[in-house]
This record gives structure tokens, C-alpha cells and sequence, in this order.
């Protein structure tokens, strides 16, 4: 039995195409995004493992391949991407414990 699944490998190379519907704001888009990730104060291989890193934290499988392949182009090798990943992970740990402190303090309110 042959399934779809609803992330296509395939439909990365359609990413241009979001302009066919709206070209204006895609044109825009894409500018922006190509200014973003020039090289500036940042490398292009330091953008491209931030860019791997995000977009394991918002779980994007397009990115995911699109930033792994970036990162590889611009020289980084799989330990400086997988420690980008584990800043990420760290992070997005980080970032759920810390409302543990609105917890505590709801408790301490009821108990206390």
C-alpha cells in the first residue's frame, strides 16, 4: 500500500513557487531572506547552524533538510550541527522549566 505523507521531500523544491499566488509579498520575502542570510557579523556557516538549530526547535522537516545541507556547503561538519542542536534542545528545555516558577508560585498560593 502506497501512503502519502504529509511531509513530501520533494516539496522543498517547490518553495519558490509560494509566489504563485502572491508574488508581491513572496518577492519581498525572499529579499529579506536572502539579506538575512549574507554574510555580516555573522558567517554564512554560523547563520546556516543557527538556522539548523531553529528549525529543530520549531520541528520543520523542510528546514531540517534544507539547513543540514546548507550547513555541510558552508563548511560546518556533524559536531559543530549536532552541538547546534543540543544548544536548541537546552534551550527549548530551558524555556519550558522556567515556567515551572508560575506553577510554584499557583501552589504555593493554594497551600500556603
Amino acid at each position: 500500500m502506497d501512503k502519502k505523507h504529509y511531509f513530501e521531500p520533494e516539496d522543498l523544491k517547490k518553495f519558490g513557487n509560494i509566489g504563485e499566488w502572491q508574488k508581491p509579498m513572496a518577492d519581498k520575502f525572499f529579499d529579506y531572506y536572502g539579506e538575512v542570510f549574507k554574510e555580516g557579523a555573522l558567517t554564512e556557516r554560523e547563520k546556516a547552524l543557527i538556522a539548523l538549530a531553529v528549525a529543530h526547535t520549531v520541528q520543520c522537516p523542510y528546514c531540517i533538510d534544507a539547513y543540514t545541507s546548507g550547513c555541510l556547503e558552508k563548511g560546518a561538519d556533524e559536531e559543530q550541527m549536532m552541538e547546534a542542536v543540543h544548544v536548541a534542545a537546552a534551550i527549548r528545555a530551558g524555556s519550558s522549566l522556567v515556567y515551572s516558577t508560575q506553577m510554584m508560585n499557583h501552589a504555593k498560593g493554594i497551600v500556603m
